[in-house]
């Protein structure tokens, strides 16, 4: 059992969840800078403007806009070969219909891939990650085709900009949140599927497009699509069960389907008709759809969900994981999500074969409260998650022969947890000391499970199968 000689082991953040700065050189406010702290079984609140005396957790996050080096000496000594980041959208155009880039933040980039360049640390840059500009409000937001032009100008000033620094890249995180969380999706506010669906189909335009932009300035780019993972299991062997999980998970895959196949399956096609939403297709756009296919798919792997007869609509809101059923089999986290390491083997397995595209697990991780006692972090818990999810993985590219390009842990240093606002709600290996509230040192400090993913790295797995 082996993982592939140049396998990309890393880690992986996200913008609004550790910069902070969220005023600093120019910025301007996403839809994740309105975005209120909440808590496990309490959503956060968006207040679509800042009001006094509210706590915004992504305005300070873990203040890695001003401690970026530090933290990427800390990957460095991990081992990383790659690491996944995103660009703040509004860092660079602060309204988003700007024809001009804010240079400040543009330089700010140039500066954390000095540090990456420094320690060999390839990095992969998600484009748009949970943070639409704020200003692209008054357009309607994703309901808009203009949004397609703002984000294609944002997006080709990026792979000009940074043309031979960064090869690899995601066009949306999470793409298929549009169906669960559209307003971190693309700041849509509406229960309305018509109106979630014409700004999904708006997203697919412009990842499309964007992937031809970004061969057109560099053949060397790779670009993939970023599917949240979405996988589920019949409650029982009864044919209404498998019918209810099977639509389940097209409502999901359909977003993949369409990023690496090219076209809108018929099944969606059927549903869309079925409910009277009509798509605004522009002349050119099965074309486009066809000619900006990703080169790899990633996604994100947490747990797995079981679905049946039951089972009301989809996945909704923030902490949208209960389907009205559970697993009776699997344990739980302490945020409720099941602990499925088989599940990560399962989903490797059926991506591959529907797709047969690279892949890359781009997000995997547990959220916990970790106790700082005498200046340590005991968290033989996460080590033993990790370990038992990187073994079925190493199961499904020896055993199974799926095409996986690297893993990147999510977060490899505590962040803000995007479901609930809370840092207490931590996933690293470095832990950071600061509270739910933004109260602390903002000390950086080494988990029993850095030590662990080192060595990991370094024998480019072949210490899993050890024994801890």
């Amino acid at each position: 059992m082996t993982f592939p000689k140049n396998f990309l082991w890393g880690g992986a953040t996200a913008a609004n969840q550790i910069e902070g700065a969220f005023d600093v050189a120019g910025k301007g406010l996403s839809t994740a800078d309105v975005m209120t702290l909440g808590a496990h079984g309490v959503k956060r609140k968006i207040t679509k403007e800042i009001e006094a005396d509210v706590h915004y957790p992504s305005h300070q996050a873990i203040d890695h806009y001003h401690r970026y080096r530090e933290d990427i000496a800390l990957m460095a000594e991990l081992g990383f070969k790659v690491y996944r980041f995103s660009i703040n959208w509004t860092r660079i155009f602060p309204e988003g219909d700007e024809k001009e880039p804010n240079r400040a933040g543009l330089e700010f980039y140039d500066s954390l891939l000095d540090e990456l360049e420094k320690y060999r640390i390839q990095p992969l840059v998600t484009i748009s990650h949970f943070e639409t500009p704020l200003g692209l409000q008054k357009y309607g937001s994703w309901q808009s085709r203009r949004l397609v032009e703002f984000y294609l100008n944002y997006a080709t000033v990026l792979f000009k900009h940074f043309k031979g620094r960064i090869r690899y890249w995601l066009t949306f995180n999470e793409i298929n949140c549009m169906s669960t969380q559209p307003w971190v999706a693309g700041g849509i506010d509406s229960e309305d599927e018509s109106v979630r669906m014409v700004s999904a189909y708006h997203q697919l335009v412009a990842s499309a497009m964007a992937v031809k932009i970004a061969h057109e300035i560099d053949p060397g780019n790779q670009v993939g699509m970023m599917y949240a993972g979405h996988f589920a299991y019949p409650a029982s062997p009864h044919p209404d069960d498998i019918v209810k999980t099977m639509e389940f998970m097209q409502e999901m895959l359909f977003y993949c389907d369409v990023q690496c196949r090219g076209y809108y399956p018929s099944y969606k096609l059927k549903e869309l008709e079925r409910l009277n939403i009509e798509l605004p297709i522009e002349p050119g756009d099965d074309d486009l759809l066809q000619e900006g296919t990703v080169d790899f798919l990633s996604y994100s792997y947490y747990n797995t969900h079981v679905t049946g007869a039951n089972t009301k609509g989809i996945l909704k809101g923030m902490n949208g994981l209960d389907t009205g059923y559970k697993n009776q089999h699997l344990p739980k986290s302490e945020w409720g999500w099941t602990i499925d390491p088989q599940g990560l083997r399962y989903s490797l397995n059926l991506l591959y074969d529907r797709y047969q595209l690279p892949l890359m697990i781009v997000e995997n991780g547990l959220g916990a409260v970790d106790v700082l006692v005498d200046g340590r972090v005991h968290d033989q818990y996460r080590i033993d998650y990790l370990k038992s999810h990187l073994l079925e993985l190493e199961k499904a590219i020896d055993l199974d022969g799926v095409n996986v390009m690297g893993y990147t842990m999510w977060g490899p240093i505590d962040l803000v947890a995007a479901s609930t606002g809370e840092m207490k709600k931590r996933y690293g290996f470095i832990y950071v000391d600061v509270d739910d509230r933004g109260q602390g040192t903002f000390q950086r400090i080494k988990k029993d499970s850095f030590a662990w993913y080192q060595k990991v790295i370094a024998t480019n797995g072949a210490s899993l199968k050890e024994e801890i």
